[in-house]
């Protein structure tokens, strides 16, 4: 500007004017100095300094205002914390990237059965997969085992995976240190080698690099260490695995075809799709059942995508929990808003004088913006701490041996992905806070009621607004309400379903025996009877029994059997079996229904005998006596087996299954060299566990005595009952906040709502209107938002737990006492929130409402 007014002065002198007169002349026309100052600071500086004075003035006026500040930060921060942490959980089991190469070209592969969509392999048949199939570019096979490590002063027991030679290359992972497997080194001529994993490489040689070439013995095999994982590598499906040993398939298991023990995982060829590779895999399942009709009769093929193997049952429940976050979330937004609503329609007044003073609508408008965003920059700033302290809690809640099995979640935190989704939420919210007061003053009526200063009509707009508000936050309680009443109400059931014994003061500890000598039945024998008598000698036993797999586990281990003297056809019928020791059945407290138990002197000698429960018998026996009866194992070295006793079915697999046929085998005649102890104690069972350890190593220094626990601990802590009470936990943790948050919110509305109507509740009871006719009023406005909330909620929420029927038992998504509970207590508290403000409406003075008006 400055150098323009000079070339016009230049130019008035040019044309005749004196200096001075061309100076003044310029200045006349160019205008006020100090107003073209400003007016230019306005275009370039004026945007920064209102924003600075915005914020030092949303400041101000948050500190004054303490109690609306803090609410509106706290309920925001914890709708936010929740969704963040719960999202944090999805991310790591759902949405980050598996560590191996090109993941979605990887999948799972299983053979099916009517009993079990997803069984495992037999050696053979995969040998017989991989060569046959012409859809997998890599195919190989894994399992998981606990074997004994033997070290220069001790015998500890440790899990391996056991896997074909190229199972790493499938996955497209290389070790960090050393080297793969070779082609070819899992044939039984190989020699045995072994890869750490990183947390056994840190754990037991201290990371040391020259690990690689010394020599283990695992299970009694010198095998040589040939390289180490990465930190990041998991394997779900056989976790924790601490050596990955070659496969070494001379197991007698290994060598029958109807033996499956062992799972698959294939990688796509290029250009090949999950379909095209599906519908090769079960024509090869076909082929192999009309070639092998004796072991393959039944079985089909079935892939599955290895991220959904991987994550395995733990899907549902974090999708479940994760939308239980957003609903909280979506309350205590709307919470917030209702607040800010609130906020800025007692500040009409001020709205009004800063207009007359010459603010703008937009200048208005980026006030309550910025107000906005310090309340949701703050919100977040904490929620991000909450967050993280809440998946630190969470972590710690998941039993020990569960989270092994979850090695994705190692890594859990407020990573890229968490805090982009943080920021998100942030967002969304900042944007809803500054849209409702614009949207309020951009309103035709606000000028009229800034001009009027009006207090009615704001009321009667605040009363519209506000009631939609708290209808949408009652119909989402209403729906986080019933979801965790269904979840609780299933977990009630699913801890007193009859799994047909008595689980207290019993102590249970899993053993494991060198296989040299007691892979032999004489010595493992000695060995059962041996450890029986000892551990029912110390203080308090009762009785001690043994089995091969302790109820409420699983319903795997299984065998096929056919009845002889009934027509059999090949058909597979396939219960699962367990071996049990003389006193097991009357230890754990199960109940013989008929027959008798085992003897102690059943042994191979003797004719062999079998229990079968009573599932077993309405199956295969219906309208007939079982007793007496004789089945064989489908094996040409199988003899015949009687059928001696009956007793109640036992619980054999998860708690939120249905009951199996099952049959018992005694374990004088099918000894091993792995199984479980059991002792009932008249004490505490927790105090007799290390005594039953060092009994047993008391026996032989060589025995792997390996979890020790108590059968109460073993329901609680499985993997059915952590899910639905984890589930039930959190997301009634949920409703109860949003419970709290919908009647706050309700409370606002009612209150809000009377101190707007003091004026014509004053006119009422001057003219004679009885106090119960005001409460009548007030509790009837209530009442109403109450039950179109409630109502609009429990249609929301049947729609919504038919979604989540999976992750209920033994109850339906219908189910009309959750429903009537729920209605009735948010009813009662929703009735309760709007008795304060009532009672406040039919209190009032009508002089002092009429004489502040």
């Amino acid at each position: 500007m400055e150098f323009h007014r000079q070339q016009k002065e230049k130019d008035l002198r040019d044309s005749g004017l004196s200096p001075e007169d061309a100076r003044h002349a310029a200045q006349r026309e160019f205008g006020n100095d100090l107003k073209l100052r400003e007016e230019s600071r306005d275009v370039f500086g004026f945007w920064w300094e209102t924003t600075v004075q915005d914020f030092r003035f949303a400041l101000r006026q948050l500190r004054k205002n303490v109690g609306f500040t803090s609410t509106a930060i706290l309920v925001l921060a914890l709708g936010m914390a929740a969704s963040i942490a719960i999202f944090a959980f999805v991310d790591a089991a759902l949405i980050k990237p598996l560590p191996y190469r090109d993941t979605p070209r990887l999948v799972g592969v299983f053979e099916t059965i009517e009993i079990f969509p997803q069984s495992n392999l037999s050696y053979q048949d995969y040998l017989d997969w991989k060569k046959r199939n012409t859809v997998f570019s890599a195919f190989d096979t894994f399992g998981g085992n606990v074997v004994i490590l033997k070290t220069v002063s001790s015998s500890d027991s440790v899990h391996v995976g056991r896997v074909t030679d190229g199972f790493f290359r499938t996955l497209g992972v290389n070790p960090i240190v050393g080297r793969d497997f070779y082609q070819g080194e899992d044939l039984a001529s190989s020699p045995r080698a072994a890869i750490l994993s990183y947390a056994t490489w840190q754990k037991r040689y201290g990371g040391n690099p020259e690990i690689v070439g010394q020599s283990v013995t695992l299970d009694g095999d010198p095998t040589t260490i040939i390289g180490v994982m990465p930190r990041d590598l998991h394997f779900a499906p056989i976790e924790p695995v601490e050596y990955w040993v070659t496969m070494h398939a001379t197991s007698e298991c290994d060598l029958r075809r109807s033996c499956h023990s062992l799972y698959g995982v294939a990688r796509l060829k290029d250009g090949v799709t999950f379909a095209a590779a599906l519908a090769n895999v079960k024509a090869i399942a076909a082929q192999l059942e009309k070639e092998y009709p004796d072991s393959n009769r039944g079985q089909g093929a079935t892939l599955s995508p290895l991220s959904e193997v991987v994550v395995g049952d733990v899907r549902p429940i974090l999708l479940v929990l994760l939308t239980g976050a957003a609903l909280l979330l979506v309350i205590a937004t709307v919470n917030v808003a209702s607040l800010v609503l609130v906020r800025s329609e007692t500040r009409k007044r001020e709205i009004a004088v800063r207009s007359a003073l010459g603010a703008s609508r937009s200048r208005l408008i980026r006030q309550f913006v910025t107000e906005g965003l310090l309340l949701v920059v703050t919100a977040t700033v904490l929620s991000l701490a909450l967050a993280s302290w809440t998946m630190q809690l969470l972590l710690r809640l998941i039993p020990a041996d569960m989270i092994a099995s979850m090695a994705f979640l190692q890594d859990l935190g407020l990573h890229p992905r968490v805090l982009l989704f943080a920021a998100a939420i942030a967002a969304l919210a900042a944007l809803l806070f500054a849209l409702a007061p614009a949207v309020r003053l951009a309103a035709p009526e606000m000028r009229q009621d800034l001009a009027e200063g009006s207090r009615g009509s704001a009321g009667t707009v605040w009363r519209r607004m506000g009631s939609k508000l708290v209808v949408l936050e009652l119909a989402t309680a209403v729906v986080l309400l019933v979801g965790a009443g269904l979840l609780g109400k299933s977990l009630f059931l699913l801890l007193r379903v009859d799994i047909g014994m008595r689980p207290d003061h019993l102590a249970t500890l899993e053993v494991q025996a060198p296989a040299d000598p007691y892979a032999k039945d004489d010595p493992a024998i000695a060995l059962e009877r041996r450890a029986l008598g000892d551990i029912s000698n110390l203080p308090g036993v009762e009785s001690v029994g043994m089995t091969s797999l302790l109820p409420v586990s699983s319903w795997g281990n299984t065998t096929w059997f056919r009845i002889i003297g009934k027509p059999w056809h090949g058909e597979h019928n396939e219960v699962p079996q367990r071996d049990a020791s003389t006193n097991y059945f009357s230890t754990i407290g199960a109940k013989l229904v008929r027959g008798r138990y085992f003897r102690e002197d059943e042994d191979k000698s003797k004719p062999l005998v079998v229990i079968i429960n009573q599932a077993f018998a309405r199956q295969y026996f219906p309208g007939e006596d079982p007793i007496g009866q004789q089945i064989i194992f489908l094996d040409a070295m199988a003899k015949p087996m009687e059928i001696v006793g009956i007793v109640e079915d036992i619980k054999e697999g998860p708690l939120d299954t249905t009951n199996r046929s099952t049959l018992y085998t005694p374990f004088n005649q099918d000894a091993g060299n792995y199984f479980m102890l059991v002792a009932r104690t008249s004490r505490n069972e927790q105090a007799l566990l290390p005594l039953m350890v060092e009994t047993l190593h008391k026996i032989d220094p060589q025995l792997v005595a390996d979890e020790p626990n108590t059968m109460n601990d073993r329901i609680a802590h499985s993997f059915s009952t952590y899910l639905h009470r984890s589930s039930a936990w959190l997301v009634g943790g949920f409703a109860f906040l949003a419970l709290l948050l919908s009647v706050v919110g309700l409370y606002g509305v009612i209150a809000y709502s009377v101190s707007q109507r003091t004026r014509e509740i004053g006119v009422r009871i001057a003219l004679g209107a009885q106090r119960g006719v005001v409460y009548k009023m007030i509790l009837r406005e209530a009442g109403w938002l109450a039950a179109v909330g409630i109502g609009v909620g429990l249609i929301c929420a049947v729609a919504a737990a038919t979604l989540m029927k999976k992750m209920l038992y033994g109850t339906q998504s219908w189910d009309a006492f959750t429903l009537a509970s729920v209605a009735a207590v948010l009813g009662i508290a929703a009735l309760a929130a709007s008795y304060a403000p009532a009672r406040r409406a039919a209190s009032v003075d009508p002089v002092e409402a009429l004489r502040t008006e």
